[in-house]
C-alpha cells in the first residue's frame, strides 16, 4: 500500500455546497461555512439526502463546541448572537487531525488500510447514488464523469454513503468476521436510509442549526455520556459484529459508521473505491436517540422481536406530499409523551423542539418543515427516488398545547382524503356504469382520480396552511378549507363524467349486495358522489359553493 501525506483538511478546503440569501451557490469548507451560516439559507449538494447527510455532521460538530449546549439558557445565549466561532473553532483545531479526506492512518469517515482479499477496487459508481444501478444512460454522470472525482466531490459522496448507501452484496473486507467467500452480505441501507428524514428550517442556515440542536437537559431525546461523534473515537478498523451499547445517542448517529470505506487516489483525483460493510443498526429500539424522523408502531415487530412496544421510523412514501402525513409529524397529534403508552405515531423530536423555543420567538414568521429521504427498491438494493419536500407553516401550528390549529391542520387533510375517496369511488362507479367488468380497468380509474386530485389540492393546501397564524379564526378557516376541496372535487368529478361515454350515461346493472341489482348511471354515480363530499366536507347551511350541480344536465352541457 502506497504511503500518502495528510491532505485536502475539510476543516480548511472547500467542499460543502452552500446557498446564499440571494440564491447564489458557492462552496465552502466547514469553519467557513459556521462562520458564513448568517448569511447563509441552506446546504445543498448533488442530490437533497447529500445536503441532509451533511447538516447532521455539522450538527454534530456544533454540538460538541457548545458543549451541548448543556441546558435552555445556554442555547438562549447562542440565539442572541453570532456563531461562537471561537468555540466552534478551537473545537476544530482539536480533531484537526481526523478531518483529512486523505491521510496515511485516519482518513476522514474512511479506513485506511481497508482492502479485500484480492485487493480489489470498485468503479465510482459504487459511490455515487445519481448512478442508477444497471442504467448508467439516464444519468448525468457518464463517460468521464464517472472515471475520476475532485477531492471536494469525493467528501461530499463519502459523507453521503455512510448515511444513504443502499444495501445489498459489498466487497468482503480483510478482517470483518461477518464476510463469507470474499462477500459482505446485506446489513441494510445507510441509517439516514432507514428514516423519513426531517428538520426545522430557518430564515438562514445559522437558525436552521439552532432549530435542531437540542440540548442535553431535554428528555424529548437521550444521550448516554458516552455519546461522541465518529471523529472523536478510535480509528474504525474492520466493522464488529456486536455492537452492544450503541449508539449511544444523537452523535452516536449523525454520524453512524454503516460503512468502512476507502478512497483511491489523492487530492488531484479520486479514481477508485472500496466498500465494505460496517456498523449495522437496529431501527426498532432507536426511537428516544434519533430526533430527526418520525416514528411508527409497529405490530408485525413487536411480534417478531417479542416486545411489548416496538417503534419503527417512519419513512417517507413518493407517492405522498409530506402534509398528508400531518397526523404523525405534529407534536400536537403524535406527542412524543404518549409512546409509553402505546401511541400510534411519535412526532420527531427536533420538531417538538423548535415548537418550544418559536412559540415566543418567531415574530409571525413562517418556518419550513423540510423533508428529505432515499426510497429504495429489490431489497434496498438500489436507489429508486429521492425525497425533498417541505411545508411552510406557522410556529403556532408545531404546539403540543394551547392551540387549535394543529387539529384544525390535521382535521383539514383528513377532510381532503375523505374527498379523494369520494373522488374515487365516483371514478370506479363510472368504469361499471359503462359496462367495465374488470377490476383493473376499476382500480386504475380509481388511482389516476387520486393522483389527479392531490396534484390539484397541493397548492392550495400548502397557501391555506401557510396562511394559518395566532389569529386565525379556526373556524372560518376550516369552512375556507372545505369550500376549496368542494370545488375542486367538484370540477374534477364533472369532467370525468363528462368523459366517461354513452354507455356510462345509459347505465348497466350493478349488484348491490343480498341479490339485489340497480341500474347504475353517470347521474346516478355523481349523486352519491355529491352526497360523500357534503359528508366528508360538512359547512353551514347557508353557505354555498361555487361549482354547479351537474345533476339535472344534460351530457352535452356538462361537457
Amino acid at each position: 500500500m502506497t504511503e500518502v501525506e495528510p491532505a485536502f483538511n475539510l476543516l480548511e478546503e472547500p467542499w460543502i455546497e452552500v446557498q446564499s440569501c440571494d440564491g447564489s451557490t458557492r462552496t465552502l469548507s466547514i469553519v467557513e461555512v459556521f462562520r458564513q451560516s448568517p448569511d447563509l439559507t441552506r446546504v445543498v449538494g448533488d442530490l437533497p439526502t447529500q445536503g441532509f447527510a451533511i447538516l447532521r455532521l455539522l450538527l454534530a460538530i456544533l454540538r460538541r463546541a457548545v458543549d451541548g449546549p448543556p441546558d435552555e439558557s445556554a442555547w438562549e445565549d447562542l440565539e442572541v448572537g453570532l456563531p461562537p466561532m471561537a468555540r466552534i473553532e478551537a473545537y476544530c483545531e482539536r480533531y484537526r487531525d481526523r478531518f483529512y479526506l486523505f491521510h496515511p492512518t485516519t482518513p476522514f469517515f474512511q479506513v485506511a488500510d481497508l482492502h479485500t482479499q484480492k485487493d480489489e477496487f470498485s468503479e465510482l459508481n459504487k459511490l455515487i447514488a445519481d448512478v442508477p444501478a444497471g442504467r448508467p444512460y439516464f444519468s448525468m454522470r457518464v463517460g468521464p464523469g464517472l472515471e475520476s472525482l475532485t477531492a471536494a466531490e469525493a467528501a461530499r459522496w463519502v459523507v453521503h454513503a455512510q448515511a444513504f448507501d443502499a444495501s445489498g452484496i459489498k466487497s468482503g473486507a480483510v478482517g470483518d468476521e461477518r464476510v463469507s467467500g470474499g462477500k459482505g452480505y446485506p446489513i441494510g441501507t445507510g441509517w439516514a436510509g432507514a428514516l423519513g428524514g426531517v428538520y426545522v428550517e430557518g430564515e438562514s442556515l445559522w437558525r436552521t442549526l439552532l432549530l435542531n440542536t437540542i440540548p442535553l437537559t431535554e428528555s424529548i431525546v437521550a444521550a448516554d455520556s458516552r455519546d461522541r461523534p465518529a471523529w472523536e473515537a478510535e480509528p474504525d478498523g474492520p466493522a464488529q459484529a456486536d455492537m452492544t451499547g450503541r449508539p449511544f445517542g444523537p452523535l452516536d448517529l449523525f454520524t453512524w459508521q454503516s460503512r468502512r470505506i476507502r478512497l483511491v487516489g489523492g487530492p488531484e483525483q479520486v479514481t477508485e473505491v472500496l466498500i465494505a460493510n460496517g456498523d449495522k443498526l437496529a431501527p426498532p429500539y432507536l426511537w428516544e436517540r434519533e430526533p430527526m424522523t418520525g416514528w411508527r408502531r409497529s405490530l408485525p415487530q413487536q411480534k417478531k422481536l417479542k416486545l411489548e412496544l416496538v417503534y419503527m421510523p417512519k419513512e417517507h412514501q413518493p407517492e405522498r406530499a409530506f402534509w398528508r402525513g400531518l397526523e404523525s409529524s405534529l407534536p400536537a397529534a403524535a406527542p412524543r409523551s404518549r409512546a409509553v403508552g402505546g401511541a400510534d405515531y411519535v412526532a420527531p423530536a427536533v420538531f417538538d423542539w423548535a415548537a418550544r423555543m418559536l412559540s415566543t420567538r418567531s415574530g409571525g414568521a413562517l418556518v419550513n418543515l423540510r423533508a428529505v429521504g432515499m426510497v429504495y427498491g429489490t431489497q434496498s438494493a438500489v436507489v429508486v427516488d429521492v425525497i425533498d419536500d417541505g411545508l411552510l407553516v406557522s410556529p403556532v401550528l408545531l404546539q403540543a398545547e394551547g392551540s387549535a390549529l394543529p387539529t384544525l391542520a390535521v382535521d383539514a387533510v383528513k377532510a381532503a382524503e375523505a374527498a379523494v375517496l369520494a373522488l374515487r369511488n365516483l371514478a370506479s362507479n363510472l368504469v361499471k356504469a359503462g359496462g367495465g367488468s374488470d377490476a383493473r380497468l376499476s382500480d386504475g380509474a380509481r388511482e389516476r382520480a387520486s393522483e389527479r386530485a392531490y396534484a390539484a389540492l397541493d397548492a392550495p393546501f400548502r397557501d391555506w396552511i401557510a396562511g394559518l397564524g395566532q389569529d386565525s379564526d379556526v373556524e372560518g378557516s376550516r369552512i375556507d378549507w372545505h369550500r376549496t376541496v368542494y370545488t375542486i372535487m367538484r370540477m374534477i368529478g364533472m369532467d370525468l363524467i363528462a368523459t366517461a361515454g354513452d354507455a356510462a350515461w345509459v347505465g348497466r346493472e350493478v349488484s348491490m349486495g343480498r341479490d339485489t341489482k340497480r341500474l347504475l348511471t353517470a347521474p346516478l354515480a355523481d349523486l352519491w358522489f355529491q352526497a360523500a363530499l357534503i359528508k366528508a366536507l360538512p359547512v353551514p347551511a347557508n353557505t354555498t359553493t361555487d361549482a354547479p350541480p351537474l345533476v339535472g344536465t344534460t351530457k352535452e352541457t356538462s361537457a
